[in-house]
């Protein structure tokens, strides 16, 4: 008994220090970015997740600034990757070049790592380049690693990719594979400012007066925290609602609603309901909770489920985005059944 609660007392400071980071690292952030409110707590979410994270927007909403930004207030390795039609595989991973032994004189091929080997990977404009390239994030991504000449090599610890892109009916894009948009835990939709707030931008930005970002967590730190937030305890009834929410947007299963089986044309397997429940977890410890609500699910459910959903012909004629599906699964499931 007087383990269990020396463990509970242990998690309980643990979840205080989370917290005290996660307070820390958005006051930095937002030195250098004004509101987005929703994205910054999501994307923080999602670092503590660790999961993987699709922000997209128009250009010129500072997507790429956000994520610097976030780079600055973390102390971990960071590369970005700029994402052209002309960008190949190699580009990122790397490549084998044959190079001569300066004792033995006999040419042998030499691994030359590319920059995905960091802790954060800015992946900018990732639909501006063709399919081939972005599936050489695919299992870096999924498996922390990336073979080259029938080789493995592991990659750093943290791992992140957090890539922007354009909307794909901006010209010139490339629409992500559902493979590829999987592998994101969250989708992220930046929007324009608020009047006031771009009011303050441009009075920030042409007058230079931005503040130096200070390193609010480290790499260490990120990876203990990510312990503490996988072993936060998860009620049956809160697996229920995530499970009965991702099974309800499959159009041709009997948990299906008339709205869902009428917009829909494919619905999200089963890493959504993982996905669901991991985000859940960092956003309850990153508020000061150790146990999930349905509430902390119900809260991620559009971040998680909007790029994993795909709405049919009829539905986008109608103006019905996934966002409205999801909407509308939020209010037809109970989170207390």
């Amino acid at each position: 008994m007087s383990d269990l609660m020396e463990a509970q007392g242990n998690d309980t400071e643990l979840v205080t220090e989370i917290g005290q980071a996660y307070a820390r690292m958005k006051k930095e952030i937002h030195k250098k970015i004004v509101g987005q409110d929703e994205v910054v707590n999501n994307l923080l979410i999602s670092i503590f997740a660790g999961g993987h994270v699709l922000l997209v927007g128009v250009p010129g909403l500072a997507k790429t600034l956000l994520v610097t930004s976030l780079c600055e207030a973390l102390d971990l390795d960071f590369k970005r990757i700029q994402f052209t039609p002309d960008l190949m595989p190699s580009d990122i991973v790397g490549t084998e070049v044959i190079q001569d032994d300066p004792v033995t004189k006999e040419r042998m091929f030499k691994f030359m790592a590319g920059p995905i080997f960091s802790n954060i990977i800015l992946a900018d404009e990732i639909n501006r380049t063709p399919p081939k390239t972005q599936a050489a994030l695919l299992e870096a991504m999924q498996e922390k690693q990336v073979s080259v000449g029938g080789k493995v090599y592991p990659l750093s610890k943290p791992f992140f990719v957090i890539a922007t892109q354009n909307p794909i009916d901006q010209e010139g894009t490339y629409p992500l594979p559902e493979a590829q948009q999987d592998r994101f835990l969250f989708n992220l939709f930046v929007d324009y400012p608020e009047d006031q707030e771009e009011m303050d931008i441009v009075r920030m930005v042409t007058s230079g007066a931005f503040e130096d970002i200070e390193s609010a967590v480290s790499g260490e730190d990120i990876l203990r925290y990510q312990q503490v937030i996988k072993k936060a305890p998860v009620s049956d009834h809160v697996l229920r609602y995530a499970i009965n929410l991702v099974r309800a947007t499959r159009h041709k299963k009997p948990e299906a609603t008339y709205f869902v089986r009428k917009w829909m044309a494919f619905g999200a397997g089963p890493r959504a309901s993982l996905s669901l429940i991991s985000a859940a977890k960092s956003r309850a410890i990153l508020n000061g909770n150790y146990h999930v609500s349905t509430e902390d699910v119900a809260a991620v459910a559009i971040p998680v489920l909007r790029h994993r959903i795909a709405p049919n012909f009829a539905a986008m004629a109608e103006g019905v985005d996934s966002v409205a599906i999801i909407n509308h699964l939020l209010e037809t499931i109970p989170q207390n059944a």
